[in-house]
């Protein structure tokens, strides 16, 4: 598994971000689970739950589309991960490629969980 994109693209009338990894597997993130699996200490529950790997509860989560699941921007953040800007203001969450790569809900990801 290579957790470094070659490819990054947010489609925001589809509502997904699209990263292409290093061995040529295209993860989808739907953009209410990148808000519900958000990295930062704040949606996390404070710096003693952060964890390398997102909670498993993040793919169950429902997460309707409101200005907290619009994506308004995309910041590369050095040369390991993104900030992803919601259009409610929220920007704490630094997903770095080895979260990222450990959320993705396709099955065969999943199942290696």
């Amino acid at each position: 598994m290579n957790e470094k994109p070659i490819g990054i693209t947010a489609n925001k009338s589809k509502r997904i971000l699209a990263v292409t990894w290093g061995d040529n597997h295209t993860s989808v993130y739907p953009f209410g689970l990148l808000r519900a699996a958000c990295p930062c200490a704040q949606c996390r529950g404070g710096h003693h739950n952060m964890k390398s790997e997102p909670d498993a509860e993040v793919f169950a989560k429902p997460m309707d589309e409101s200005p907290m699941t619009r994506l308004a921007n995309v910041v590369a953040t050095g040369s390991y991960a993104l900030t992803l800007v919601w259009d409610d203001g929220h920007d704490y969450g630094i997903y770095n490629w080895h979260y990222l790569r450990a959320l993705c809900p396709c099955a065969e990801c999943r199942a290696q969980k």
